[in-house]
């Protein structure tokens, strides 16, 4: 197999149809119709090299994943020729880097590339957005760290990729094509195979960092766009099965765009941006989405728009609104990204928890949701974030969170938008509600803009000085500090009852999260009981042992992990009632290790639960309270 995969090199000779005299940029050449063994094939007609000897780069980590990738662990078959195809030394440094000699004659790179989606490797995980996808025929999702690379200290030079593509596929992307449907001839490469049915796309950057903040989905069109004021905003999507379509997310997230719009003031920062969808039918842990400046690319489990349809709302609210930060807002070490060797900023709570934040405050503000529904979600963050660290400041979780405090990432999505709420209240408290941080991101977005990057550790200074003394002290205690969030009275001043725990009586299906874990079993991904030290009364009833597999609830087939889950749990609690027989099917190793089916069952009661965060709306709440929290949730 390796001789045909050289073969395929030796016989791959690309030149950009676009170059005229000496060569000053990268051109790369990626043919998605030849598919090898789940790989493709990446090739780079190299830019001037002025040493003997230099190393090249895929990334160690790409911007807004806070996550080590090395793309480079997918990269095989590295080789380096010359003008003549004479093969250059090159010797393999670590995962993402190829030290290659006698780099004056460079001509071209070449190497294989495989998907990070679903093929097992050593190493880290790769965040899915972040990702690549090679499905032959189906689709390939570019996401150009895990494609291209650079030479060490030349990433700030124009970059080209020219995309061979079956001619009914169609790239989805926010970057603008310079080219798109031409015939291969436009590119100089040895004939063979029926080129009547590939087409050649051609894309630019100004630099490696605009390359990669660029992906691109490849497959059979599945588009619709969205006029957004001066913008215009491309759908595009790939279901599997085809439960779900582009001009149905179109629809759904049409409401949250038109409000975010008014939001920023009835004008966008960009002229095009791009959804990328890809819907998946296997089993998923997790999923989610990934910014970037023109687009942003989202892994979800296929479902129906119904049963998704809020999900797509506030994901994509999410990251549109990182058009905002960290495109127009950004410190040095966003605006500066090292691919290879990582600096984090101390600004996480501004970058992702100020944009979750307002992705449900705009749609509380534009009546997407009401301020009940929006209580529920302030809930799920609060509740989400109590398992996490509390005593270390935001500033250090966020710039170590590389390493220390990498499993504290998740918390960004749920104390940060908490940080948003207090400093958002605390600003309209101290203007009289003529101020907040929608205001303040926006200035500060006018003072700073895409193409200037604040320092680091000056930002909270800068804040101080165009707002109030006490939003200063209010950083210096609760983001630089350690302090506990004054949730209790930032809802108190918009007339919202809080107490951080209360107790209540409710049925419940005896299966908590510190109870169940999953684990697959013939070939299906099951709930299973892992520990029985913490089962509530109900699930003691019922009579769980450790190990038990639930293959039924009520006599129903519990369905594997994945879509449907969510959805089944939901319409059991919601037909449970005290005193209606609880019943579960379960399978239980016997003494040789054979699964048994096991019946088990018991009269359902309410149980006392402790909740916390306990919060409702204050019917008795002064006019100072209800005009400040008018002029909080208020357009």
């Amino acid at each position: 197999m390796r001789l045909r995969l050289i073969g395929v090199f030796l016989g791959f000779c690309v030149a950009s149809f676009a170059q005229s005299g000496k060569n000053q940029g990268y051109v790369y050449t990626v043919d998605i119709t030849k598919v090898v063994k789940d790989k493709v094939h990446v090739e780079l007609v190299a830019p001037p090299i002025s040493t003997n000897e230099i190393i090249f780069y895929l990334p160690k980590i790409v911007p807004g994943t806070y996550d080590i990738a090395d793309y480079g662990r997918y990269v095989s078959e590295f080789t380096a020729v010359d003008k003549k195809g004479k093969k250059l030394e090159v010797e393999k440094i670590d995962d993402n880097s190829w030290k290659i000699k006698g780099a004056t004659r460079l001509h071209k790179i070449g190497y294989w590339v495989d998907d990070t989606i679903d093929t097992p490797m050593k190493g880290p995980e790769i965040f899915q957005p972040a990702g690549t996808n090679i499905e032959e025929g189906k689709n390939f999702i570019i996401n150009s760290g895990g494609y291209y690379g650079y030479f060490d200290g030349m990433k700030n030079m124009p970059f080209q990729f020219n995309i061979i593509r079956p001619k009914d596929f169609y790239g989805t992307t926010g970057l603008i094509a310079q080219q798109t449907g031409k015939p291969l001839s436009i590119l100089k490469l040895e004939k063979g195979g029926n080129e009547k049915d590939k087409l050649v796309d051609v894309y630019k950057t100004t630099d490696y960092d605009q390359l990669v903040d660029s992906p691109v989905m490849y497959n059979k069109p599945d588009t619709a766009v969205i006029h957004v004021a001066n913008a215009e905003v491309l759908v595009g999507a790939y279901s599997p099965t085809g439960k779900i379509n582009a001009k149905q997310i179109a629809a759904s997230i049409r409401e949250v765009l038109m409000a975010q719009k008014e939001f920023l003031g009835g004008k966008l920062p960009v002229d095009k941006y791009a959804f990328i969808f890809y819907f998946t039918d296997k089993p998923l842990y997790s999923y989610g989405a990934l910014e970037h400046s023109y687009s942003s690319t989202y892994y979800m489990p296929e479902m129906t728009i119904d049963q998704i349809n809020q999900q797509l709302r506030d994901f994509a609210a999410h990251e549109f609104f990182h058009i905002i930060t960290p495109l127009g807002i950004h410190s040095e070490e966003i605006g500066h990204f090292d691919f290879n060797h990582p600096k984090m900023s101390q600004h996480l709570w501004m970058y992702e928890g100020v944009t979750e934040y307002f992705a449900g405050l705009v749609q509380l503000k534009y009546d997407l949701i009401d301020l009940g529904q929006y209580l529920e979600v302030l809930y799920e963050k609060m509740v989400t974030a109590d398992p996490f660290k509390n005593d270390v400041p935001f500033t250090e979780i966020s710039k170590y969170t590389l390493d220390k405090y990498n499993d504290q990432y998740y918390n960004v999505y749920q104390k940060g938008p908490l940080i948003g709420l207090c400093l958002d209240v605390k600003l309209r408290k101290l203007s009289n509600g003529k101020y907040g941080l929608q205001n303040l991101m926006l200035d500060l977005s006018k003072k700073f803009g895409k193409d200037k990057a604040f320092e680091d550790d000056q930002l909270f200074d800068e804040i101080t000085r165009m707002t109030y003394p006490e939003i200063g002290t209010f950083f210096d205690r609760y983001v630089k500090g350690a302090e506990k969030l004054p949730i209790k009275e930032t809802l108190q001043d918009i007339g919202i009852l809080y107490a951080e725990e209360a107790s209540y009586y409710t049925v419940s299906l005896g299966i908590d999260d510190d109870v169940i874990g999953v684990e697959e079993v013939e070939g299906k991904q099951r709930l299973k009981i892992i520990s029985t030290d913490h089962m509530n009364a109900v699930a003691k009833a019922l009579g769980f042992q450790k190990e038990d597999i639930l293959i039924k609830m009520n006599g129903e087939v519990m369905p594997e992990v994945g879509p449907d889950f969510e959805p089944f749990l939901k319409t059991q609690f919601a037909n449970l009632g005290e005193g209606k027989t609880l019943a579960y099917t379960v399978w239980r190793k016997d003494e040789k290790g054979k699964f048994k089916t096991v019946e088990l069952s018991t009269p359902n009661a309410r149980i006392e639960i402790t909740r916390r965060h306990i919060m409702e709306i204050d019917p008795d709440a002064t006019p100072e309270q209800l005009a400040l929290r008018d002029a909080w949730m208020k357009p």
